[in-house]
């Protein structure tokens, strides 16, 4: 409900008066769990984006192939084109979050901290695994990723509406460009699920890959726990 009122009004107009009526609730009630509109706000935007990590876990546990960077990529991809609230977060729009952004910035530093470590230990162990390239830093690798990512979110505002016609083929255009700059064999393009040895590999470096990102559900969901409670 929260979520609704956030993308529908943006972070100025919603109230908990009015967040309190949709929930059917007197605003005490509201005051009882959360002690701001910013706390309130956060854990909404917090809850999306564990949303997000729940179903990318679920993908990773139904198939091993799931861990390469451009698997992983494609469908985060999917959920963003799908989530307003996600579509606002990464493409930082001011007119829904408005000072949001800079407060999670602050507030959350210790959790993104942690999440950007686990993407790159996740890179290091795809490494000894042979699934992702070793002319590169893993340094660098996780900025190529994360710009990549970052420029297709911000791609999708910036065309409106002139970018390919379906979200499947924005998704493949992305896990198609992360193949060719970071996995093996070197420079590919094709999707390397058939190819001797990768859904191997894969399954190997899986579960060590999945429990970094249980470890980065668990902290989010101790981070929300944490603001019920301020």
């Amino acid at each position: 409900m929260a979520g609704e009122l956030l993308v529908a009004w943006g972070y100025r107009r919603v109230t908990i008066d009015e967040i309190a009526c949709r929930a059917g609730v007197g605003k005490g009630t509201v005051y009882l769990h959360w002690k701001t509109k910013d706390a309130l706000l956060l854990a909404v935007l917090l809850d999306s984006k564990n949303a997000a990590l729940q179903r990318q876990l679920a993908r990773q546990r139904e198939c091993p192939l799931e861990v390469l960077p451009s698997r992983m990529a494609r469908g985060y991809f999917h959920d963003f084109l799908t989530s307003p609230l996600l579509r606002a977060l990464h493409t930082d729009d001011t007119n829904v979050l408005g000072r949001l952004n800079d407060i999670a910035a602050t507030e959350l530093a210790d959790l993104m901290d942690h999440t950007n470590g686990a993407v790159l230990r996740h890179l290091e162990i795809l490494r000894t695994h042979g699934l992702v390239r070793d002319d590169l830093a893993t340094t660098d690798q996780l900025y190529a990723f994360t710009a990549i990512i970052s420029g297709f979110f911000t791609t999708e505002v910036l065309l409106d509406g002139r970018a390919p016609e379906t979200a499947e083929r924005h998704a493949d255009l992305l896990a198609r460009t992360l193949r060719a700059a970071l996995e093996t064999p070197a420079g590919s393009v094709t999707d390397p699920g058939d190819l001797p040895g990768v859904r191997a590999a894969a399954a190997l470096a899986a579960p060590a890959v999945t429990a970094l990102y249980e470890h980065v559900a668990q902290l989010s969901a101790e981070e929300m726990r944490r603001r019920l409670r301020d």
